[in-house]
């Protein structure tokens, strides 16, 4: 059976990934435009940069992110001559924590979608007198559009099922950072095994829905991109 504590934890989760999909968004959609049209030498650091996370365990990232926000670290220093409260153990630094850790899911297929789409369209806008950021957001932006479906996708879900980076940031407090994915250990470790259920098994079918609509966005680009190709007879 759920318990309030269970629904203030599925409520700060949901709140963590609406704000971190629409912060990556915002930051990640250039970033991946920056990066399929870049040219210069430093494009492989930056994209191995952003990849990090990838590959990296997420105590590691945590870890720095601690060092870096806390009371010693530059970011904390900073947060403190701003007259703000330091990061670790709130809201605001599970927001920063999960921007960083789920940035490469945001990046990575939108970056792709650009790539894709090639330089024919883009010409062709430029040709006819459209200027670098009418070719952007008219002609760039709905051509990815499904890359960008994808990314927020692939970001809202998996901040949702953050666990490591975000224990290790925002702790355990009940209602201001205990996460769904760190109630379910708290269940588990406790033996509750009925309310780990419930959750766990709801996390299992968010995960299938998530899924099931990001494959059957894929299939729809497939069959569209093949009838609009004309055929041989059009020809």
């Amino acid at each position: 059976m759920i318990t309030n504590a269970d629904w203030s934890a599925i409520i700060l989760t949901f709140k963590l990934a609406f704000t971190v999909t629409v912060i990556l968004l915002v930051i990640g959609v250039p970033i991946a435009w920056w990066l399929s049209r870049s040219t210069s030498i430093f494009k492989p650091f930056w994209s191995a940069l952003i990849a990090m996370p990838l590959v990296l365990p997420p105590t590691v990232i945590g870890f720095y992110l601690l060092v870096f926000m806390g009371p010693h670290g530059a970011i904390g220093e900073f947060t403190h001559w701003l007259g703000l409260d330091y990061l670790p153990f709130t809201f605001a630094g599970l927001v920063v924590a999960s921007i960083i850790y789920s940035l490469p899911f945001v990046v990575q297929p939108i970056h792709n979608a650009f790539q894709a789409m090639g330089e024919r369209p883009l010409e062709v806008a430029a040709t006819l007198g459209a200027s670098p950021i009418d070719v952007f957001f008219n002609v760039a932006l709905p051509l990815a559009k499904p890359g960008i479906i994808v990314g927020a996708v692939l970001g809202f879900a998996h901040t949702i099922g953050e666990f490591g980076i975000v224990l290790m940031i925002g702790g355990n407090i009940p209602g201001e950072t205990q996460v769904l994915s760190v109630l379910l250990y708290d269940h588990v470790e406790a033996l509750e095994y009925t309310r780990a259920h419930w959750l766990a098994g709801g996390l299992m079918l968010f995960s299938l829905v998530v899924l099931g609509f990001l494959f059957a966005l894929n299939q729809k680009a497939f069959w569209n991109r093949n009838n609009a190709r004309p055929s041989n007879e059009q020809i």
